[in-house]
C-alpha cells in the first residue's frame, strides 16, 4: 500500500493503526500514490482545532475518515504529541470502516493500555453504563470491551489510592525454563542446555539486588510488591530459591510489601521441597499456568507435561496454607477449539484459583508458532467465541476483571484479561500494566521503568536479554542502576 503524508511524519502511530487493521500489509512511503491500494493522511492546524484526515483506497473501495481536537487541550508538548497520534489513528480507523472493514473489538484503540483512555472518562464524572457508552462512541469499541475497560479502570483507581509517592514494585527475572514453549517469545533458556550457567547467573543477580537495595535505602523507597518471573523461577532448585529469597529479605525493607509472587508456571517444576522453600521465605502467591487442560494442545505447544501433572501440582500447592493461586489460559492455541477451550476453562474453575488470567494468543516473531499461522490456529471468530465463553463463565463463578492489556499481533485483535475473586487482586499486575509507580527490575531481560509521580514522565532501562550477556556485563548493569537515584533526585529538585 502506498502511504502519502502531509503535515505529519508520525509513522509509528500510522503503522500501529494500519497493521492492526491489515496485519499482512506492506507499506511504501511515497510523495504520490501510483494507483492501487493507497492511503493519504494529512494533519492540519486551524485557528481552534487540529484535524487529521485519511483517504483510504483498498481493493477498489474508498473510505474517508476525519478526527479533530481542540488546540486548547493540546497545550504541552506531551499532550500535543499524544493528541496527534490519537487523531491519526482515529482518522485511519474511520476511513477503513467507511471502506468496508468490519468493526474491530477495540475500535480505533491500538495501544497496550486501553484503561488509560477510560480513566479520564471516569474522572469526568461518568460512571457505569454512561462511561461505557462514552468509550464506545469515542473509540468505536464494542460494548463488551467497554465494560471490561471500565471495570479494570476502576481497579486501577482503587490501586492508586494504596500507593505513596515513594512506592515501587520489584521484579526479578529468572530467564530459564525446563523447555521452551512454541508460543513463547520471552527471554528464556532451556535449563537442559544451559544448567551450567545458573550458578554464575545467580551470583550476578545477587550483585544487582545489592545495588538496587542500597539505592532503595538511600531514597527511602517503599517496596509494595515483589514479582519473580521469567522464564520459570521454579526451574531453580529449592536450595537456590531459598538463597535467592533470603538475599531479597536481606537487601530490602519489605515491611510494606503486600505480596510476593513467584511464577511456577510449569507444573513439572512444582515439588514439595520447592514449595517448602517458598513458604519459608514468605511467598504469598504462586502462578500455576496450564494454558490448556488438553493433552493434545499441550503437545502442540511443546510442553513436556500432561493435564494430570497440572492437577498434581495444584494439589501440592493447595496442601500448604498461605498461597494464593493464579492460573493462566490462552485462547487461540494450535489444535484447540471453542469446545476444547470451554472444557479447559470449566476444569480450571473447579480448582477455584484466586486469580485466572485469560490470554489471547499473540503471534510474535520470536516464537515458533509464527510459522504455524494459518495452519492449525483457530481463526478470529473462534477466538472471539472462546473469550465470550470465558467472560460469561467467570462472571457466573464470582470472578471480576481487574486488569487488562493488549499486545501486537493478537488473534482477532482482542486482549489479555486478569480475573479475580473479591479482594484477591494482584497489585503488581495493576501497577506494572497501568504505570502507577516505578518498577525496579533485576535479572536477565529485566526492564526497569521509572515513573514520576504526578506527571507520568518515565525512563526505561533494560538489562541484557541472555544469561551469558547478563553475567558478562553485570558490573556495567550495577553501575547503570545509579540512574534510579538520579531520576528520583531530579523529581525532588523539581518539587523544590
Amino acid at each position: 500500500m502506498d502511504v502519502v503524508l502531509h503535515g505529519t511524519d508520525s509513522r509509528y502511530a500510522i503503522e500501529q493503526a494500519l497493521f492492526t487493521l491489515y496485519p499482512q500489509l506492506k507499506l511504501t512511503y511515497t510523495d504520490r500514490a501510483c494507483g492501487g491500494d493507497s492511503i493519504q493522511i494529512s494533519l492540519r492546524e486551524g485557528e481552534r482545532y487540529l484535524t487529521a484526515t485519511a483517504v483510504l483506497r483498498k481493493e477498489g473501495k474508498r473510505g474517508l475518515g476525519r478526527a479533530s481536537a481542540a488546540l486548547d487541550r493540546l497545550q504541552t508538548p506531551l499532550l500535543r504529541e499524544r493528541g496527534e497520534q490519537r487523531l491519526l489513528r482515529d482518522a485511519i480507523y474511520r476511513a477503513a470502516r467507511h471502506a468496508g472493514h468490519s468493526q474491530m473489538p477495540w475500535g480505533a484503540v491500538t495501544g497496550v493500555r486501553p484503561g488509560k483512555l477510560m480513566v479520564p472518562i471516569l474522572e469526568s464524572g461518568r460512571t457505569g453504563s454512561r462511561a461505557e457508552t462514552a468509550f464506545c462512541r469515542r473509540y468505536g469499541a464494542d460494548p463488551l470491551r467497554a465494560e471490561l475497560c471500565r471495570e479494570t479502570a476502576e481497579s486501577t483507581r482503587s490501586a492508586r489510592r494504596l500507593l505513596q509517592p515513594q512506592s515501587v514494585c520489584l521484579y526479578i527475572g529468572i530467564p530459564f525454563c525446563p523447555t521452551r514453549c512454541a508460543y513463547c517469545s520471552f527471554v528464556s533458556q532451556s535449563v537442559e542446555k544451559n544448567r551450567e550457567l545458573v550458578p554464575a547467573f545467580l551470583d550476578a543477580l545477587a550483585r544487582e539486588l545489592d545495588s538496587i537495595g542500597e539505592i532503595c535505602r538511600q531514597l527511602s523507597l517503599r517496596v509494595e510488591s515483589v514479582y519473580l518471573g521469567g522464564g520459570t523461577p521454579t526451574t531453580l532448585s529449592a536450595q537456590q530459591l531459598e538463597i535467592l529469597l533470603t538475599r531479597l529479605h536481606d537487601d530490602f525493607d519489605l515491611q510494606h510489601c503486600r505480596e510476593l509472587t513467584v511464577e511456577a508456571g510449569r507444573p513439572d517444576t512444582i515439588t514439595v521441597d520447592r514449595l517448602e522453600a517458598l513458604q519459608k521465605c514468605g511467598a504469598t502467591r504462586i502462578s500455576v499456568n496450564p494454558q490448556t487442560m488438553s493433552d493434545a494442545v499441550l503437545r502442540a505447544i511443546g510442553r513436556r507435561h500432561t493435564a494430570e501433572d497440572i492437577r498434581r501440582a495444584l494439589a501440592l500447592v493447595r496442601e500448604r496454607t498461605g498461597f494464593s493461586v493464579n492460573m493462566d489460559l490462552i485462547a487461540g492455541l494450535p489444535e484447540d477449539t471453542p469446545d476444547g477451550f470451554s472444557l479447559s476453562l470449566r476444569e480450571v474453575l473447579t480448582f477455584r484459583p484466586e486469580n485466572i488470567t485469560v490470554h489471547t494468543l499473540s503471534l510474535k516473531k520470536g516464537s515458533r508458532l509464527i510459522r504455524q499461522q494459518g495452519e492449525s490456529l483457530p481463526d478470529g471468530k473462534a477466538v472471539g467465541g472462546m473469550l465470550r465463553e470465558a467472560y460469561r463463565s467467570l462472571r457466573d463463578s464470582g470472578y471480576r476483571p481487574y486488569y487488562l492489556y493488549r499486545q501486537k499481533n493478537m488473534l482477532g485483535g482482542f486482549e489479555n484479561t486478569g480475573w479475580t475473586l473479591p479482594g484477591e487482586e494482584n497489585l503488581y499486575n495493576i501497577c506494572m500494566m497501568e504505570e502507577l509507580c516505578s518498577v525496579l527490575a533485576a535479572g536477565g531481560g529485566g526492564s526497569t521503568k521509572l515513573i514520576a509521580p504526578g506527571d507520568g514522565r518515565n525512563l526505561r532501562q533494560i538489562n541484557p536479554k541472555y544469561p551469558e550477556e547478563y553475567i558478562r556485563n553485570i558490573a556495567d548493569i550495577c553501575e547503570k542502576k545509579k540512574n534510579i537515584k538520579e531520576f528520583y533526585n531530579g523529581i525532588q529538585s523539581g518539587r523544590n
